[in-house]
């Protein structure tokens, strides 16, 4: 049957590259932009597939992100066209990624993160679960944008992003790398498939001194997938990971400090450090119950427990952070395929639930010594929605695809300092309409456009109706549009993309507050342009481009702050660039140059601090294939020696986190 394709190219990862390659592309047009290999599949797609959304789609295909070499998976994510990537470079608090005018500070996470289609976001939105991935075990990543994509609640501001890993088949692939600043991993991913049953396990460690002083670094990563395949019909499956780390952490410097020695640290962080453990588990069932009907659906847990000690100046106090999170929750999808007379019709209904069992504390220390508590907050959250998305085919050039989501939040708030209690603002029921279009009037061309509505509501104690305030807050609307056009033409690939996206009452996190409180920003404006190309002009030569232009503007500020009206919000560069070329032509040998960068942001949202940020790096990878097994390769990243770095302005002074210089790295691996 169909479904039997299906469920194998899920196992194998592979709904994660353009949508013409996806299954299910028969029903939706071709939206999507993809970089590296891709699985050509031709039975339909299951249910809450992104091959259902029509939108700016980007996918990173199994070989690049196997072959990279990075101290964090979110640094690949970085790879996609228009990704700003934010890079503390503190640790286990490395960096993320954000997209469409959000800025990756951690005030307003905006990106709902997924692994394997498991929701991975801790409570603050922050993405610490990608910790856990490396890049060996990765099947692709997916990244969509936009307010059209009705799947997801939660987090989904402004997209979503999907790390799928390896599931499936029969194959042993080990990865061992040594380099720069004493620099070491292995990874072995492996898989074992006999009749129905599948097994696939990871196992990966690194440890590295860092480019800056006091930057020890050392992560452990182990996971075991398991699926059973009753018949080709149906399919149920178990992933569990533990993911463990220790991490020095070099602090911030002031601004003539990092230019004096950028790999320094201060003395004041001698004792800054983190300890993070991560562990998921998720329950994964597949069905099809004929050729027109199927579901899918997917039960998980996930754990955090974090500890961190940080002194961000010399004036301040080192701080202990403690942050211990229970997660879980459900996923389901069902779509139905049908006639209706001469038209297609595809119907999709879903939903999901995820219940939150959140403690924050705070300390102020010396030398890892707790002086005060000034935090102790007891959290439980659950937050419900369901979607309701149809995909009508009028005929063979013309797609609609309307949706409709509902969401629900609830819960309660315990400050254990002095025992005081909360309800979750009533945020009633949060309406998302969206409704998207797609034209193909000749092969290779298509015109699409999107309309849609997502939500913000507060993070950790944000969510909550706490004293003084005395009205529920309601949630920040974003509504969005996009227009694009996909071209796909002989060895030419290429995608334009207008956009915009307006919030009411947005607010953002008050990141260094004893309460973890929030600032009320106002309504917003983000708009933009992305441009992506890509060509393989001859065999063994391609070449890949991409620009974007964003602008984020505070259109109607709180009351309280009149003159922010008109500026721009920081972190945000206005340009983001990438592009690069492989070579593969001459047998066993590949060859990779590319490269990014971005332009300067303003420092804070008064706009009077300057514009700091900007920065290109151009990187390098050789590779040649020893035998059918083996593969040698070296790579260099910021190959010019080019300064870049992170900063923020803590109230008083501008302090700066200096990124990696030149650095080499060496990796054979084993295929078999």
């Amino acid at each position: 049957m169909l479904f039997h394709h299906s469920l194998r190219a899920s196992a194998c990862l592979f709904a994660l590259v353009q949508s013409a390659s996806l299954p299910g592309a028969e029903d939706t047009p071709n939206t999507g932009f993809g970089g590296g290999e891709d699985l050509v599949v031709t039975a339909r797609n299951m249910g809450g597939s992104t091959a259902n959304v029509i939108t700016s789609v980007d996918t990173l295909g199994p070989d690049v992100a196997q072959n990279a070499n990075v101290n964090y998976a979110w640094e690949l994510v970085g790879r996609l066209p228009g990704v700003l990537v934010t890079n503390f470079n503190q640790g286990s608090t490395s960096g993320k990624f954000a997209f469409r005018g959000f800025n990756g500070e951690g005030e307003i996470n905006a990106v709902k993160l997924l692994i394997d289609g498991v929701p991975s976001n801790v409570a603050s939105g922050n993405m610490f679960y990608i910790d856990q991935v490396f890049p060996i075990d990765i099947a692709g990543i997916e990244l969509v944008r936009g307010t059209s994509d009705p799947r997801y609640g939660l987090h989904n501001i402004a997209g979503n992003a999907n790390i799928l890993t390896r599931i499936g088949g029969t194959y042993v692939d080990a990865k061992a790398s040594t380099g720069s600043y004493a620099s070491h991993e292995g990874q072995l991913s492996a898989g074992l498939e006999r009749g129905g049953f599948s097994q696939n396990y990871l196992v990966a460690y690194r440890e590295t001194n860092g480019f800056r002083d006091h930057a020890d670094l050392d992560r452990l990563s182990l996971a075991g997938k398991w699926f059973y395949s009753f018949s080709e019909d149906v399919r149920l499956g178990l992933i569990a990971r533990h993911y463990i780390s220790h991490a020095e952490e070099p602090g911030y410097l002031t601004f003539v400090d990092s230019r004096r020695d950028r790999r320094a640290t201060n003395a004041f962080n001698a004792t800054d450090g983190d300890r993070r453990k991560l562990q998921q588990a998720s329950l994964h069932f597949d069905a099809a119950v004929s050729d027109d009907f199927d579901m899918t659906a997917k039960a998980y847990f996930n754990r955090t427990r974090d500890d961190r000690y940080v002194k961000f100046s010399a004036a301040a106090a080192q701080q202990r952070r403690v942050t211990n999170e229970d997660h879980w929750g459900a996923l389901a999808a069902a779509h139905y395929h049908a006639r209706l007379g001469a038209m297609d019709l595809m119907i999709e209904m879903g939903g999901d639930v995820q219940i939150q069992n959140n403690e924050s504390l705070r300390f102020t220390a010396v030398n890892r010594v707790p002086t005060a508590q000034t935090r102790n907050q007891k959290m439980d959250l659950t937050v419900g929605g369901v979607y309701l998305q149809a995909i009508l085919k009028p005929t063979d050039w013309l797609t609609i695809t309307p949706a409709y989501r509902l969401d629900w939040v609830g819960g309660d708030y315990r400050n254990r300092l002095n025992n005081s209690t909360a309800r979750a603002n009533d945020y009633g029921s949060i309406k998302q309409p969206k409704i998207s279009v797609a034209l193909e009037p000749v092969e290779g061309v298509t015109l699409y456009g999107n309309w849609g509505k997502t939500f913000q509501i507060g993070t950790e104690s944000g969510a909550y109706l706490i004293a003084p305030r005395l009205v529920d807050l309601d949630p920040s609307i974003n509504t969005g549009w996009e227009a694009g056009v996909k071209l796909a033409r002989g060895p030419v690939e290429g995608r334009v993309a207008l956009w915009k996206q307006s919030a009411t009452g947005e607010i953002k996190r008050k990141l260094n507050d004893p309460l973890g409180d929030f600032d009320n920003l106002g309504a917003t404006r983000r708009k933009g342009i992305d441009l992506q190309l890509s060509a393989k002009p001859v065999s063994g030569l391609s070449f890949w481009g991409a620009v974007a232009w964003q602008k984020a503007t505070i259109t109607e500020p709180d009351p309280a702050t009149p003159l922010l009206r008109g500026n721009e919000i920081d972190h945000v560069p206005h340009w983001l660039f990438s592009g690069g070329v492989d070579f593969t032509a001459v047998e066993r040998l590949r060859l990779s140059v590319w490269g990014g960068g971005q332009s300067d942001y303003e420092l804070t949202t008064a706009n009077n601090r300057g514009r700091w940020g900007d920065y290109m790096t151009i990187n390098a990878e050789a590779a040649y294939q020893v035998s059918k097994s083996v593969e040698l390769s070296v790579s260099a990243k910021n190959l010019t020696d080019a300064y870049s770095e992170y900063v923020w302005w803590d109230g008083a002074q501008s302090l700066h986190s200096p990124a990696d210089g030149t650095n080499v790295t060496a990796s054979v691996r084993v295929k078999l």
